[in-house]
């Protein structure tokens, strides 16, 4: 009974139906029309279900956790943004890419709530013709196969030119009350891939950054490296050309970025070190160069909050967090490549180098006004 309740749940209520004798099994636009055998008696736990394990594979992914915030958060509101449909449901999904007969590019109409990445979001047979998914920075990237839905959702939600057009213009170290947080959204492993030729992140200025990361010839897509229904890391083919205890332990440089020396941990460490750097100096900035003291807070938007009398605790008004609000473009540009590095878990294997460039860069940039000598960090780039 348990096989037929999750094939009821993968395909929607509306999608499961009757079938009469006369009726063609394979027609109606690709919808299965029925799980239950045409005729009884019959026991359900019999019955066998072909991808059975992928199914169950798939059930015990985050892409099926129908409890988690990544679908829920629009309950209250009882339907999702069209903007955010297009990701946070396989219905929305499938709008977006014209895969259910509407026009592509455009989520028309309200989506409800409930939905989950189900089958046919990566199943869909339409998702081979898409061809080209477009980043946030305007790069449009040609895909393969459920490739497209890997970059479609996996991409941010902005990228370094709306850093750049938001402080057009602006005095770098002048706090403008008319700034607020760039946020690149989560989850942006694509995004982080693509290195510069994605444009994800702000990119100073004279400084020239890593492009897309190649891996070895075999490691090309997603699936590579994520088994597609888990979406865990097979790290065994890992092995092949690496020794080390897990994907985090991995080191690709004989080098220290981070100023201990110490080159026995994987890259991964080097990474946290410099990101934690740059977030103590963004603080640091904020309370000496913009007079106004902030406090971060991961666990809820926008992250970044005000702190005027330097207690340490956010400040509030009528009981509600006050958000930061006395960006400067310098501070603004290296707030958003820190949360743009940090909101991918996985920047030391989908581009290391890109993501140790962004923050050498940003901890750079803000080490000018506050007199840091960067040759005393003993930082790499």
């Amino acid at each position: 009974m348990a096989s037929f309740l999750l094939l009821v749940f993968i395909f929607g209520a509306h999608d499961v139906q009757s079938q009469d004798a006369d009726a063609d099994p394979g027609a109606g636009n690709g919808i299965i029309p029925f799980a239950l055998p045409q005729s009884g008696p019959f026991n359900a736990a019999d019955i066998q279900i072909e991808n059975n394990d992928a199914i169950m594979d798939w059930f015990r992914s985050g892409h099926a956790n129908v409890a988690s915030e990544a679908f829920r958060h629009w309950d209250e509101d009882e339907e999702i943004r069209p903007a955010c449909a297009s990701c946070h449901s396989g219905e929305g999904f499938r709008a977006f890419h014209g895969l259910d007969g509407s026009e592509a590019g455009v989520v028309e109409g309200p989506i409800d709530v409930g939905g989950v990445v189900d089958c046919g979001t990566c199943h869909n047979a339409g998702l081979a013709e898409v061809d080209v998914v477009r980043f946030p920075s305007g790069l449009m990237h040609p895909v393969q196969g459920v490739e497209a839905a890997c970059m479609t959702c996996h991409q941010g939600r902005t990228a370094g030119v709306n850093v750049e057009t938001a402080i057009s213009g602006m005095n770098l170290d002048t706090p403008n009350a008319e700034l607020r947080f760039v946020n690149p959204h989560y989850a942006t492993a694509a995004a982080s891939w693509l290195g510069g030729y994605g444009g994800a992140g702000y990119q100073y200025e004279g400084r020239d950054y890593s492009g897309r990361f190649f891996h070895a010839r075999p490691v090309s897509t997603c699936n590579s490296c994520h088994e597609p229904h888990t979406l865990e890391v097979e790290f065994e083919p890992c092995l092949t050309c690496h020794q080390a205890n897990t994907p985090q332990d991995i080191r690709i440089s004989r080098q220290s970025y981070s100023g201990t020396g110490d080159t026995t941990v994987g890259i991964r460490a080097d990474i946290q070190a410099n990101a934690g750097l740059l977030l103590d100096t963004i603080k640091t900035y904020a309370r000496d160069v913009a007079a106004a003291p902030m406090v971060y807070d991961g666990t809820r938007y926008p992250y970044f909050f005000l702190d005027a009398n330097g207690d340490a605790a956010i400040d509030q008004i009528d009981g509600q967090p006050v958000a930061y609000n006395v960006w400067t473009p310098r501070s603004l540009r290296a707030a958003y490549n820190w949360k743009l590095v940090t909101a991918d878990p996985g920047s030391y294997a989908h581009n290391p180098h890109y993501a140790l460039e962004l923050l050498y860069d940003s901890i750079e940039d803000l080490s000018d006004p506050l007199g840091i000598d960067m040759d005393d960090l003993n930082l790499l780039r």
